[in-house]
């Protein structure tokens, strides 16, 4: 009776339960299994695991099971290590971005009348819903991060995020002897008059069109942030005063070149730049940013719409 009813359980159980000799060949197979693989039982039991799989990763399986079998003990893995053992579909909508039943798998010896490991026995459960509510919820935390770094007007990195990246590339290039890098500030000439005129919403529309044509300068590599009001800071890895220069011009030419339309009207927009370079082993965030900020207002002291490069005549 107890018997039976092990079959029965084995057999109906929502669960992949299958076994194998030393050899791989297949000894238990039940329902789940037969179902979800197209091979039932009588074409299955009896059969090479590898050979009627021969899609599974056959080096990783086998040390597993072979695993069980000299060590006598259980064995796991679970989705997160590898998402399947068998790529067996599931029913979920397709909206989750997952393929594939994913799987956990336990790896269980089973012991004959003296105690010595004749077999193994695996047990695969169907875990795709955890699978798709976790990636899911990775996911919605990812884009939580993002929002929390940038600017909600522009799109451009926050003030927060562009210092905490400002540390961490001085960390690299103090550990790892990287080239040197540099920062420019950007500031939008006369913004206060183009809020007086247009108002605030012609000032945000000249705000984020200012964003666009910078990062269109930009490299994957460079950071752009929203500083505060009109002013943004870039930090650009890797480059020498004379790249800086170069990416400035370009950028102070694509903010001048055309006008900003806002509804009927025309805006008129330049900007002043600062660049300075970050010296190894003899600044901080603080001292770089504030040698930018002095060549920013150099370049509005000399009439605007321009770019100074940092000189120690020019601190205060």
């Amino acid at each position: 009776m107890l018997g039976e009813i092990g079959d029965f359980i084995v057999t109906e159980v929502s669960v992949g339960i299958f076994a194998l000799d030393k050899t791989y060949n297949v000894l238990v197979w039940n329902r789940f299994m037969a179902d979800h693989s197209g091979i039932s039982a009588e074409n299955a039991i009896g059969r090479n695991l590898f050979e009627l799989f021969p899609e599974l990763p056959q080096k990783w399986l086998s040390k597993k099971i072979d695993s069980v079998f000299v060590l006598r003990n259980f064995a796991f893995t679970s989705w997160e290590q590898r998402p399947y053992l068998f790529p067996f579909r599931h029913n979920r909508p397709i909206t989750g971005g997952i393929d594939y039943m994913q799987q956990n798998a336990t790896f269980m010896p089973v012991r004959d009348a003296d105690g010595e490991v004749s077999a193994v026995a695996v047990t695969l459960f169907d875990v795709t819903d955890a699978a798709v509510y976790q990636s899911m919820l990775k996911q919605a935390m990812a884009k939580l991060e993002e929002s929390s770094s940038r600017d909600g007007l522009t799109g451009v990195y926050n003030r927060r995020f562009t210092e905490a990246r400002l540390i961490d590339e001085i960390g690299r290039v103090e550990r790892y002897h990287h080239d040197p890098f540099s920062v420019v500030l950007l500031d939008l000439d006369h913004f206060k008059q183009v809020n007086d005129t247009y108002g605030h919403l012609g000032g945000d529309e000249v705000l984020r069109v200012v964003a666009d044509r910078v990062r269109g300068v930009l490299r994957d590599t460079d950071v752009f942030g929203r500083y505060g009001g009109e002013e943004f800071l870039l930090m650009l890895p890797q480059t020498n005063r004379e790249g800086a220069m170069v990416v400035a011009e370009r950028i102070r030419f694509a903010i001048g070149s055309e006008t900003v339309q806002f509804n009927d009207t025309e805006i008129r927009v330049t900007s002043s730049l600062g660049v300075a370079v970050y010296v190894p082993g003899s600044q901080n965030v603080e001292e770089v940013k504030q040698q930018a900020d002095e060549a920013l207002y150099a370049s509005k002291r000399s009439g605007r719409n321009r770019v100074t490069f940092y000189e120690a005549s020019q601190a205060a």
